[in-house]
């Protein structure tokens, strides 16, 4: 699972991704003095759908 929360492509999720790295998008956590955490590398190639029938 690679922040399925954040976006339902790959795309969306590189995105985001970038978004998180460049300090962009998702604000800031007031109180904590550390670095923001580094998000996780994506893993090679596309991530693919699940293909969930309702």
């Amino acid at each position: 699972m690679w922040w399925n929360f954040i976006g339902r492509s790959n795309e969306e999720i590189a995105q985001a991704r970038s978004d998180w790295m460049e300090g962009t998008r998702f604000g800031e956590v007031h109180g904590y003095d550390g670095d923001p955490l580094a998000a996780p590398e994506l893993p090679p190639g596309s991530l693919k759908k699940r293909g969930r029938v309702r």
